[in-house]
């Protein structure tokens, strides 16, 4: 499993469909690709959303991203990321 942020921006229309039985939604096609969802975040700023997502695979990070933006009608920007530590041992080799 890997950590994804998706980074979330709404459209005109995507924001008249706001509901908890939207969010409740995108949390389930989160876990029907094998998923869990770490965080859920609204936004100021240069983005509106931020999902934060343990998912198997960059594969199945592709198919949550466009099946979010199909639920919802927002534009996801998914990116991979991995722990600092992580990132200090592999730059340390």
């Amino acid at each position: 499993m890997a950590i994804f942020f998706m980074f979330g921006n709404y459209t005109p229309d995507a924001v008249k469909q706001i509901s908890i039985n939207r969010t409740e939604k995108a949390i389930d096609i989160i876990a029907e690709l094998g998923g869990e969802v770490k965080g859920l975040y609204a936004l100021l700023g240069q983005y509106d959303l931020l999902f934060c997502v343990d998912l198997p695979d960059v594969e199945v990070a592709t198919k949550a991203s466009i099946s979010l933006a199909q639920l919802t009608g927002i534009s996801f920007h998914t990116c991979p990321a991995i722990k600092v530590e992580v990132f200090d041992r592999l730059i340390s080799q």
